[in-house]
């Protein structure tokens, strides 16, 4: 493992992590190149600030689940290969219900340099009792219902939002507009490097 980056897993006791793209349960509907283990990794200042939130949230009587971390920029280019291939519908009714795959890069979802690859961004949610809360809208899902601040979400939706959001900021990260469990870390460490490693 490259010398900075730790498993977030091992760093905070009691984080549960989902590694969404070392499955098929992603938007590709294959595990993408680079994650080789079931694992989440990061800066360590990321994690330290991820350990601020996840002890912060605990006091309220939350978990946190992350779904996604430091992610290879080879992941980065299968996300790319995958949108420019012909669609087959395996993953759209889950994922982008009411988009074509093309449009994923001009709306923002998918981009061929991401903020993961260098290891300050965190995708996550808060737990209840070790059973994600309800956020009005599943991790990834490719749609209006995703951005903060959304129509049509209940009252619990929207608190829970807030709930993460206020966390996250807390430990001094910033949401992603477009997507309600994605946060960048402030104060990043390498703004101007994209790292390339597997996850092992």
């Amino acid at each position: 493992m490259t010398t900075r980056f730790v498993d977030l897993a091992e760093y905070i006791p009691g984080l549960a992590v989902e590694a969404r793209y070392a499955t098929c349960h992603n938007l590709t509907g294959h595990p993408l190149a680079g994650y080789r283990a079931q694992k989440a990794l990061a800066r360590v200042e990321a994690a330290q600030a991820l350990r601020c939130a996840f002890d912060l949230a605990q006091q309220l009587g939350y978990g946190m689940l992350v779904y996604d971390a430091y992610r290879p920029q080879k992941a980065v280019d299968d996300f790319v290969i995958w949108s420019e291939a012909p669609e087959d519908g395996t993953t759209r009714q889950e994922f982008y219900p009411a988009l074509e795959k093309t449009q994923l890069f001009p709306l923002g979802y998918i981009a061929r340099r991401s903020g993961h690859s260098r290891g300050a961004t965190i995708d996550l949610t808060l737990t209840k009792d070790g059973v994600p809360v309800d956020m009005g809208g599943g991790f990834d899902l490719m749609d209006e219902r995703s951005h903060h601040n959304a129509p049509g979400l209940t009252q619990e939706q929207e608190e829970n939002r807030r709930r993460l959001c206020a966390i996250m900021a807390y430990a001094g990260f910033a949401p992603y507009e477009c997507e309600w469990w994605h946060y960048r870390l402030m104060k990043e460490p390498c703004p101007d490097t994209y790292f390339d490693f597997d996850i092992e």
